[in-house]
């Protein structure tokens, strides 16, 4: 499913508004946390920490890449 909505001025910062029906998929409430992550073609993913288990894979990935930072800047290339 498809929610759109725009990108209003909050404070001295640029937000956006989840609609509710997306909230309710989503199954998150006020006060839960978020990760917004890069997807490809100009995107992001927005996922709801209800598993613990991405906090976990997060800091795999991050030892990983920070461990492998060379081979993955040649990969790159």
């Amino acid at each position: 499913m498809a929610y759109k909505t725009k990108l209003r001025k909050i404070g001295n910062s640029l937000g956006i508004v989840i609609p509710k029906a997306a909230l309710q998929s989503m199954r998150v409430e006020e006060g839960d946390t978020l990760y917004i992550t890069e997807a490809p073609e100009k995107a992001v993913r927005v996922t709801s920490a209800e598993s613990a288990s991405f906090d976990s894979m997060m800091d795999i990935a991050h030892k990983g890449m920070h461990a492998y930072k060379n081979a993955l800047r040649e990969l790159a290339k």
